[in-house]
This record gives C-alpha cells, sequence and structure tokens, in this order.
C-alpha cells in the first residue's frame, strides 16, 4: 500500500467517524428532547460545594432569584400525578384482588395476607437496590451525563436480575415452611391458601423485579408516565383473570386463590413485556444497549449499593418488624387477621399518596443536588410536601365518612364491617403525618441519605411497635385495636424523628459521607 492510498484510507476512517460522531450527536438530541423538562433545567449550576446556593444551611423558606412556587408546582404535579395515578390503581387491583379473593371466605383473605407479607419481605432485595438506582440516575440526569445515566441503568438490570433469580429459587423452596410460621394456626385452609398464593408469585418473581427496575430508572429522570402505561394496563389484565379464574368463568375451571396467583403472575409479565419496549427504544433519553454489554462497573455499582445497602437494612428491618408484629395479630384468630387485613389494605391506598409524592421528590431531589442546587432541592421537597398533605386530608375524610361502606366491600359480617370501621378512623387522624413522613423520606433517598431512615425504621418499626403492640394486646387485652394503637404512636413517632432530621439540613450533603 502506497502512501496514497494510506492518505485516502485515513481521510474515509475521518469521515466515517465524523458520521458516527454526527449521528451519534443527533441521537442524543433526540433522547433529549424526549425528556421531562423542569425548572431545574434552565437555571445556573452549582459547584460542588454548593456553598452559594446553601448546601451548608439548616432550613430557608427562600426562593431561588427567578423561581415561583408555580413553577415549582408544576414540576411536582407533572411527575407527582402519573406516580400517584400509578400506584392508586396499583393499589386498587390489589383491593379487588383481595375482594374477589374474599368472596371464598375470610380464610382466604389472610391466606393471602400472610403470603403477601413473605413476598415483600423477599421484595425487598431488588425494591432496596431501585433506590440506588433512582438515586443514581437522578444525579446523572441533573448532571446532564446521559451516557452515565445508561450505564446505571444495565449495572442495575443486572443486579436485580441475579438477585430476584436467588430470591425467587429460595422462596419457592421455603414457601411452605415460611406460610406455617407465619400463618394463623387456627386455619388449616388458610395456610394452604397461602402456600399456594406464594410459590405461583415466586414463579413470577424475576420478571417482577426487572419490571421494578425499569420503573425506578424512569422515575430517576423525571418519566413516570411511560410506567403508569404498563402499569395500567397490566392492573387491567390482572382484574379480569381474577374474574375469570378464581371462580372459573368463560369456561375455565374454577381455581380460586391459585387462580388470583396466576392472574396477579399474568398481570406482572404483561408489564414487564411493555417495560421491555421503553428500555430498548433508543430514541428513549434512558435504554439499554447490548452492544455495550453488562461488564460490572466498579464505581457505579458502588453507587447504588451506598445507597441501596441502607435502604435493604431499613426494608429488611421494617419487614423483620411487620411479622412480629403479624405473629401477635395471627395470635388473635383467623378472623381477627383477616380484620386487620382488610384495614391494611385501605392503609396501603392511602399510603400511595405519600409514596407518589415521595416519588417525585426522590427524582427532583436527586436531580437538584447532580447540579449542586440544594436550595432547588429543599424548595421542591417543600412542595412535595403541600401537595401531599392536601390529598391526606381528602383520604382521611374518605375513611371517617365512609369506613363501613368501604368495609363491607371485602366481607359481609357485621363484626367485621364494625370493628374495621373504627380502625380505620385511627388510619384517618394519621394521613397527613403519614404524608409528610413519606414524603421527606422519598426527599433523603434522592440525596443519599438512606443510613437515618434505617436507623428510624429500627427504632420505631422493629423496637418500639411490637413492644406496644404486646402491651396493648396481652397486658390490656384489647385485642385488635390494640395493634392498630401501637400503629397511630409508631407512625407520630417516626414522622417526628423523620422531620428532625429533613430540618437538620444534614441530607444534603449525605452522598458525600
Amino acid at each position: 500500500m502506497d502512501v496514497s492510498d494510506r492518505e485516502e484510507k485515513t481521510v474515509i476512517s475521518t469521515e466515517k467517524a465524523g458520521e458516527y460522531e454526527t449521528k451519534k450527536t443527533d441521537d442524543e438530541k433526540i433522547a433529549s428532547e424526549r425528556i421531562v423538562r423542569i425548572s431545574l433545567d434552565y437555571m445556573e449550576a452549582g459547584d460542588e460545594s454548593g456553598n452559594e446556593f446553601g448546601r451548608h444551611e439548616r432550613y430557608s423558606k427562600t426562593l431561588p432569584e427567578g423561581i415561583t412556587s408555580g413553577m415549582l408546582y408544576r414540576d411536582v404535579f407533572r411527575i407527582g400525578w402519573p406516580a400517584l395515578l400509578e400506584l392508586l390503581l396499583t393499589q386498587l387491583t390489589g383491593m379487588f384482588d383481595l375482594m374477589q379473593v374474599g368472596s371464598l371466605g375470610t380464610y382466604a383473605i389472610a391466606g393471602v395476607g400472610v403470603a403477601n407479607q413473605i413476598k415483600f419481605l423477599f421484595m425487598t432485595v431488588f425494591l432496596a437496590l431501585n433506590v440506588g438506582l433512582t438515586a443514581m440516575i437522578a444525579r446523572a440526569r441533573g448532571a446532564n451525563d446521559m451516557q452515565l445515566a445508561r450505564l446505571t441503568l444495565r449495572q442495575g438490570a443486572m443486579l436485580n436480575l441475579i438477585s430476584s433469580t436467588l430470591v425467587a429459587v429460595i422462596g419457592y423452596i421455603l414457601s411452605p415452611a415460611l406460610i406455617r410460621f407465619i400463618g394463623p394456626s387456627d386455619s388449616a385452609a388458610t395456610i394452604t391458601a397461602g402456600i399456594d398464593y406464594l410459590r405461583i408469585n415466586m414463579i413470577g418473581f424475576v420478571f417482577l423485579a426487572l419490571t421494578s427496575t425499569a420503573t425506578a430508572a424512569l422515575r430517576g429522570v423525571g418519566n413516570s408516565r411511560y410506567s403508569l402505561v404498563y402499569n395500567t394496563v397490566a392492573n387491567v389484565v390482572n382484574v379480569f383473570l381474577n374474574w375469570v379464574l378464581i371462580n372459573g368463568m368463560l369456561g375455565f375451571p374454577r381455581l380460586e386463590v391459585r387462580g388470583a396467583a396466576i392472574a396477579t403472575v399474568m398481570g406482572q409479565n404483561v408489564a414487564f413485556l411493555l417495560a421491555l419496549f421503553s428500555v430498548f427504544n433508543k430514541k428513549n433519553y434512558l435504554y439499554i444497549d447490548l452492544k455495550l454489554g453488562f461488564k460490572p462497573d466498579r464505581e457505579v455499582i458502588s453507587g447504588i449499593t451506598r445507597i441501596g445497602i441502607p435502604s435493604a437494612i431499613e426494608q429488611l428491618i421494617m419487614r423483620a418488624g411487620i411479622m412480629i408484629y403479624t405473629l401477635m395479630i395471627t395470635s388473635l384468630g383467623t378472623v381477627a387477621y383477616g380484620i386487620h387485613q382488610i384495614c391494611m389494605n385501605l392503609q396501603a391506598m392511602s399510603f400511595m399518596n405519600g409514596q407518589a409524592f415521595g416519588i417525585a421528590a426522590t427524582s427532583l431531589v436527586g436531580q437538584s443536588l447532580g447540579k449542586h442546587r440544594p436550595d432547588m432541592a429543599q424548595a421542591y421537597s417543600k412542595r412535595c410536601q403541600n401537595l401531599g398533605a392536601i390529598v391526606a386530608v381528602g383520604i382521611g375524610l374518605t375513611f371517617v365518612l365512609f369506613g363501613k361502606t368501604l368495609a363491607g366491600l371485602y366481607d359481609k359480617d357485621i363484626y367485621v364491617i364494625e370493628t374495621a370501621a373504627k380502625i380505620l378512623i385511627m388510619i384517618a387522624l394519621v394521613q397527613p403525618l403519614m404524608s409528610s413522613q413519606l414524603v421527606l423520606s422519598g426527599t433523603m433517598r434522592g440525596a443519599g441519605d438512606t443510613k437515618v431512615i434505617a436507623m428510624i425504621t429500627f427504632v420505631t418499626v422493629l423496637v418500639f411497635r411490637p413492644a406496644m403492640a404486646a402491651l396493648f394486646i396481652y397486658v390490656f387485652d384489647t385485642g385488635i385495636y390494640g395493634a392498630w394503637y401501637a400503629m397511630t404512636i409508631d407512625q407520630i413517632i417516626r414522622t417526628v424523628l423523620v422531620v428532625l432530621r429533613y430540618r437538620s439540613g444534614k441530607w444534603k450533603t449525605a452522598i458525600g459521607r
């Protein structure tokens, strides 16, 4: 090859490289145009110290120059309302599940309730990793580092695939022993129902985990609308298959509790397939490029786990505390546990409010701190609290005014309905506190301040709530009401501790410690 040939080849190679860079730039431009734009995007970035924007201030009510409350509320609403609607629809599906299962009898409600307690314990593994995933992607989004956000998604998907596969195998094998340990001993039918429900759910566990990974990643960049779409479709499939499979409609066999479990898994699988479309669509800001592979990246994995491990500890502590608490309630018998499960199911609906605005807070706070704007992080967090409080008051009034009607949707027994309605009044009274607690916890997760949340959870859920429940149930003999007295006091104390941490301002620098 002579000099002229080499020069010509060099020119062609340079041109191809230029074309590649141009295409890459165009792809990134298209992706950036599909992202949710917020006021933060148009603001000046701070430096790493963040001193000029109040990183080390405890609490300030002053808004950044050029920013109004209206602008912040619009940003919160754009991210928060799809998350709220998604969570509400998901919880409504869970309510319909329990209502349809309830047609089989109180034993079925109790069996599904026990199985879900164990399932939620297993879910803590990937949910905790997702906390780190959301926070890290939000940081990358705030720093305008698209490639880091995509790398973080790949690493998170890899971690959740491995961990959920291991948990699914272990969960399937241990299902009988765990259900027998936690379930009420006075009903063999409840134990059988719980084992069937949990084992079938373990079969679809990996798909649930990977779908949640996509959802967590999308929330990190403020895109909660697509997850709303695929989870809504999944919920419709779930409800329809419940109707078909529980009681044997349209020529299908009557599968009872097993039918409810199959419907849940099938709905989750539909969500997984739709989520795949999002994460492999190269026109999106976030997507997985299989050509780049899944080689472990120590720095990214370290970032995810540094935030996620304390969250995992928090969730494990919470689940351990709840299981101890549940054992006390199941000792009261199947009827008492059935009432408890109805109230827990309705309370979970109220949690959706705080969790939705907590998701908005996690995304907005993470993006703000990624851009070194702690002042914006605090401003967004405050607006998330305000919107959550408004919705919480409405939910509380609904529980007070329509408690008997809501309880009657699950069970027709007068004693069950009246007891549940009285407990719902207690739940109603702490609605604003629960909302504030969940939003501020979301704020701290977005900042990476997960160690403190774990410590607060340890004190309240693992120590205080079981101790108070034991006092009310076994010493004062207050029955199922005593369990909910303990729950109410726990929520009050936990909210106070979370608020004190938030007001200290230390969460703004948590990621650097």
